[in-house]
C-alpha cells in the first residue's frame, strides 16, 4: 500500500519560517500531481498549493493568493516527495497541514488520490 508521512510543522513566531515535508511510500509507478492544503479550527479545508510534473519535462505550480509570495512548493522525484516553505508566517497560517498525492500503483490501474495523517503548524502574535 502507499503511505505519506508528514514532517516539519511546529510553533513559530509570526514573521518566521517552516519547511514541511511529506513522502510518499510503497508500492508507485507514477506519482502525478502532489500538494498541500490545510485546515483551520472551524473552517473547510483548503488548497494551499500544488504541483504537476510533466511526463518529459518541467513542472507547474499553483498557490492559494493568500500564500502567493510567501509559500513555495517544491518536488523532489526521486524520492517522491513534495515539500513546502513557508516564509514571513501570519496568525492566519495556523492549521494542520495535509499533503495528498496522485499516485499510480500499477501500469494498467488508475492513479487514486492519497492523503497523509496532517501536521499542525501554529503562528503565534
Amino acid at each position: 500500500q502507499v503511505q505519506l508521512v508528514e514532517s516539519g510543522g511546529g510553533l513559530v513566531q509570526a514573521g518566521g519560517s517552516l519547511r514541511l515535508s511529506c513522502a510518499a511510500s510503497g508500492r508507485i509507478v507514477r506519482v502525478n500531481a502532489m500538494g498541500w492544503y490545510r485546515q483551520a479550527p472551524g473552517k473547510q479545508r483548503e488548497l494551499v498549493a500544488n504541483i504537476i510534473s510533466g511526463i518529459t519535462s518541467g513542472s507547474s505550480t499553483h498557490y492559494a493568493d493568500s500564500v502567493k509570495g510567501r509559500f513555495t512548493i517544491s518536488r523532489d522525484n526521486a524520492k517522491n516527495t513534495v515539500y513546502l516553505q513557508m516564509s514571513r508566517l501570519q496568525p492566519e497560517d495556523t492549521a494542520v497541514y495535509y499533503c495528498n498525492a496522485d499516485i499510480r500503483q500499477t501500469y494498467d490501474s488508475n492513479p487514486y488520490l492519497y492523503w497523509g495523517q496532517g501536521t499542525q503548524v501554529t503562528v503565534s502574535s
